[in-house]
This record gives structure tokens, C-alpha cells and sequence, in this order.
């Protein structure tokens, strides 16, 4: 099995890909120990020390480190992942969320601006997840309130030193020019 690895605009951050599917659908964003018990492939990487998150995309694994260098974390990490995935477990656990958000789906917005977040959803799942998913990560709507967008970043986004200029000259830039009622963006 080859896993070929990709650096993200997070240095703390690594995009590995095991070229198969890694989440059927949805994503999975795992920042501590206590929320990996949920998978195995989590538990294994967060037993590596150093590693401090982990997300799950379609074909993607971004894991984070908060210590280590990374040509002495990715061998462990590289070994965990390709036993994980010759091994033919499921990625999660029977029972357990399987990538949906855990009490964080709900979105809040006037009735009254319905098309215009419909408009806005479409344009982040169009043109914005797609770029955001290559670098290791992914962005989700979670709201829209007096001209503001808010979004959520997972994965290499979440705390990357370049995510606020992504929100506020790219993503915001994008929104304002095609839904005049866009104003602003903001990270939750």
C-alpha cells in the first residue's frame, strides 16, 4: 500500500492520502484522546506522541501535531494509517457518530434570508469546500445574521496562521461579490 503525503498551509499539519476511501460521506474532526475511543485508526494515531488531532475526509487524513519534527512523527504515523486500512476494520465504531457533528449542526438564520443562505451554502459547497479539502481540511456553514456569515474550519484549517486570511480575502471576497448582502465572515 502506498500513502503518499501532502504538506498543507498549516506547518503543524499533514495531509496524508491512503488512495482509497477514507469517510463514505461527511467528515470527522477529532481533537483529543477522549473523542478518538470512537475509532480505531484515532486511537492509534493519537497513541503516537505528538499528535494532537486528526481529521477524517473522503480520501484524506490530516493529522496535527503539537510536538516532534515530522520526519521522526510520519513513520509512525504512515505505519498506524496502512495497518488501519490492510487491516479491513471500519473506521469507526459500531454505534458511534460516523462523522456527524455531535450537537453542532444547528444553523441559525432569519426564515426571511432563506434564499439568500441557500445561495451562500451553494457557492462554499461549490467553490469553497473543494479548495479547502485540498489543503487538508473542510468548512461548514453554520450561520447568517445581520450581513455576517459564520463558518466553521476543520482539520489543517482549524488553527492554521493562514485561516483567517482564507476567511477574510478569499472566502468573504467570494461571498460579498456574488450575495450583495454579505458583509462579512467570521470563524466560530
Amino acid at each position: 500500500m502506498f500513502i503518499e503525503t501532502e504538506s498543507t498551509p498549516n506547518p503543524a499539519t499533514l495531509k496524508f492520502l491512503p488512495g482509497r476511501t477514507v469517510m463514505g460521506e461527511g467528515t470527522l474532526d477529532i481533537r483529543d484522546p477522549k473523542a478518538a475511543e470512537q475509532s480505531g485508526l484515532a486511537r492509534a494515531l493519537f497513541s503516537i506522541e505528538g499528535v494532537s488531532g486528526v481529521f477524517f475526509g473522503s480520501d484524506f487524513v490530516s493529522v496535527t501535531k503539537s510536538a516532534g519534527e515530522w520526519p521522526h512523527l510520519k513513520p509512525a504515523i504512515l505505519g498506524a494509517i496502512m495497518e488501519h486500512f490492510t487491516s479491513g476494520a471500519p473506521l469507526t465504531e459500531a454505534g458511534s457518530v460516523g462523522g456527524l457533528p455531535q450537537g453542532d449542526d444547528e444553523e441559525f438564520f432569519d426564515a426571511a434570508d432563506g434564499e439568500t443562505v441557500d445561495t451562500i451554502k451553494e457557492l462554499i459547497e461549490s467553490r469553497v469546500r473543494p479548495a479547502v479539502a485540498g489543503d487538508g481540511g473542510d468548512i461548514t456553514f453554520k450561520g447568517f445574521r445581520d450581513g455576517v456569515v459564520y463558518l466553521t474550519m476543520k482539520g489543517a484549517c482549524s488553527g492554521c496562521p493562514s485561516s483567517t486570511a482564507t476567511l477574510k480575502h478569499g472566502i468573504q471576497n467570494l461571498l460579498k461579490h456574488f450575495v450583495p448582502a454579505v458583509q462579512a465572515v467570521e470563524q466560530i
